[in-house]
C-alpha cells in the first residue's frame, strides 16, 4: 500500500472522530486550545492503537472481529449521542447543578473508542495485505489528532453561536454515526 493511499486511509478513519470532536467542542463556553490538544491526543492515541489491535487479531480471527465491531460502535455512539441530546434539553439551572462544560476523561475515552472501532476493522483487513502497520497506525493517529483538535475548536466556536441546538446536533451526529456504522455494516451499506 502506497504512502498516498495510507494518508487517504488515515483521514478517512478520522472523519467520525472529527464529527464527535465538534460535538465535544460545543460544550465549551470559550475555545481552549489546551483542551482541544488533550482531546486530540486521546482520540489520536486510541485511533492509532485500534488498527494495531485489529491487525494482531486479524492474524488470528478476522471473521470473528468483523462480526461484532459495528454493534459495539453502534451501542457506544448511540448511547453517548442520546446522553448528549438529553443533556441539551436540560434547562440552564438544572445543567449548572449537574453538568461540567468539559466531558469527563471516561466519556472522552468511550467516545474515542466508539469512533475507532472501524479503525480496528481496518486493522483486521490490513493484516491480509502488505502494509507497514506501524506506519499506517501512526498516520491514522496523527490524522485523527489533527482533525479532532480542529473539530473541538470548531465546535466551541459553533457552540457560542448556536448554543444548545449545536449540542443537540452533536448528539444527533453521534447517534447517526452509530447507526451508520452498526446498521450500515450489517446491511452491507457502509
Amino acid at each position: 500500500m502506497s504512502l498516498i493511499t495510507l494518508v487517504f486511509l488515515a483521514f478517512a478513519m478520522s472523519t467520525d472522530a472529527f464529527a464527535a470532536a465538534i460535538s465535544k467542542g460545543v460544550k465549551l463556553k470559550t475555545p481552549e486550545l489546551s483542551y482541544a490538544l488533550k482531546t486530540g491526543l486521546i482520540f489520536g492515541s486510541v485511533e492509532a492503537i485500534t488498527p494495531v489491535v485489529g491487525w494482531l487479531l486479524g492474524r488470528a480471527a478476522a471473521t470473528y472481529i468483523e462480526a461484532w465491531d459495528h454493534w459495539v460502535a453502534l451501542i457506544i455512539l448511540v448511547g453517548l449521542g442520546t446522553h448528549m441530546i438529553y443533556d441539551s434539553m436540560k434547562d440552564d439551572d438544572e445543567e449548572a447543578k449537574t453538568s461540567n462544560s468539559k466531558p469527563s476523561l471516561l466519556i472522552l475515552m468511550l467516545t474515542a473508542l466508539g469512533t475507532s472501532i472501524d479503525a480496528m476493522a481496518v486493522g483486521v483487513s490490513l493484516a491480509f495485505i502488505d502494509v507497514n502497520i506501524v506506519l499506517a497506525a501512526s498516520l491514522i493517529g496523527l490524522a485523527t489528532f489533527s482533525m479532532v483538535t480542529i473539530g473541538v475548536m470548531l465546535g466551541s466556536v459553533l457552540g457560542s453561536f448556536i448554543g444548545k441546538r449545536a449540542e443537540t446536533l452533536g448528539g444527533l451526529v453521534l447517534v447517526a454515526l452509530g447507526l451508520w456504522i452498526g446498521l450500515g455494516d450489517s446491511l452491507g451499506v457502509s
